[in-house]
């Protein structure tokens, strides 16, 4: 009896130790000494905002690679995206880059969508793998002119016109206004018209015409050169004119003639028999 609880004993421990591994392996995923096998490189941003329809680049650095392999999977969907410098997708957008003797896996995707926005984890054929994950948003820029779509202005007073330029992945390089699809010249002999573009994260553009004119109206047209453009309607007024919708405005009950609300008052108040 004592050699069979011995056996037991011996079982026990090995089974504990066994456990102890798997749960080790399958669920802590240790990464592993630094200096001792692959590791990521930390300092390579894994936050990506890309724009809509331009080519997105998710880049992974990875040291001491050996003879490891460097993976891209999709967590959406747990899709295995690469392997090494082969893609395994049937989405042509997904390519895997890597130039020889380099420590950079990139995954390239064309032509984004916002559906492509999530997290795309980096992962290396270690044992058990290890994962480092990159958040890749993918947005549509907006463009939007302030106080449209129309813009009522009188005559003589000063044309203000601001364009915002948001959700870019960087400030638009050029913005182009034009009047009545004609790009706008600065040096017209009308005169009076200058631009202010501030670019930031937020980019915002002012065109000013002094002393409005009729041959002002129109169509003006706000387009950067890496988004879509936005137009407003500006309509010159003479001193005194009024909007043409102030022009055809609705009846209100509050305006009904005065003897339609005293009647039923007057009723009411009447002495009866």
């Amino acid at each position: 009896m004592a050699y069979l609880a011995q056996l037991m004993l011996i079982f026990f421990i090995q089974k504990e130790g066994l456990c102890s591994r798997r749960f080790r392996t399958e669920f802590l995923q240790e990464q592993p000494t630094p200096g001792t096998g692959p590791s990521f490189d930390t300092t390579v941003a894994n936050n990506i905002t890309g724009l809509v329809g331009k080519t997105a680049h998710l880049n992974c650095r990875v040291k001491n690679l050996g003879n490891k392999t460097v993976s891209w999977v999709r967590h959406r969907d747990i899709h295995l995206l690469t392997v090494g410098r082969y893609t395994y997708t049937s989405d042509q957008r997904f390519e895997a880059i890597h130039l020889p003797h380099t420590e950079d896996w990139s995954l390239r995707i064309r032509y984004p969508q916002r559906k492509d926005s999530g997290i795309y984890e980096c992962q290396i054929s270690t044992t058990p793998p290890i994962g480092h994950p990159v958040y890749l948003t993918v947005v549509e820029p907006v463009t939007e002119i302030l106080g449209g779509p129309d813009l009522h202005i009188q005559r003589g007073s000063t044309i203000n016109l601001t364009c915002l330029v948001r959700f870019a992945p960087e400030p638009p390089p050029q913005v182009i206004w034009s009047h009545n699809q004609q790009v706008i010249n600065f040096d017209s002999p009308r005169g009076g018209v200058s631009l202010v573009t501030e670019k930031g994260h937020v980019t915002t553009s002012r065109l000013l015409l002094q002393k409005a004119v009729p041959t002002d109206s129109g169509e003006y047209t706000c387009e950067p050169s890496n988004a879509n453009k936005a137009s407003i309607r500006v309509h010159i007024l003479n001193e005194g004119e009024l909007p043409a919708a102030m022009h055809h405005g609705s009846s209100s009950p509050l305006l009904a003639p005065l003897h339609i609300w005293l009647t039923p008052l007057l009723m009411f108040l009447a002495p009866t028999g």
